[in-house]
């Protein structure tokens, strides 16, 4: 499950990146539920298990929660939410 947050992390910021090219930001409103399950995808998974180690699954949390952010800012920037 680790591992799964950590690719959700990184499609999130691919698609976050691809949201910033001009004409193409309204691809955050697909990105940004999908940053967010993500998100959940990755706490469940740091709070599943004890005793392994956790990169994977901050980084996926860190991934998708700035994915989401910087998304929900685009959005705002580019006139996408009113």
């Amino acid at each position: 499950m680790k591992k799964a947050s950590l690719v959700m992390g990184i499609l999130a910021i691919f698609g976050m990146l691809f949201g910033f090219i001009p004409c193409l930001g309204a691809f955050n409103w697909i990105n940004i539920p999908f940053a967010m399950i993500g998100l959940v995808i990755s706490i469940v998974a740091y709070v599943q298990e004890d005793n392994l180690p956790k990169g994977n699954a901050t980084a996926g949390i860190i991934m998708c929660s700035a994915a989401a952010i910087f998304g929900f800012l685009r959005l705002i920037v580019g006139g996408g939410i009113v």
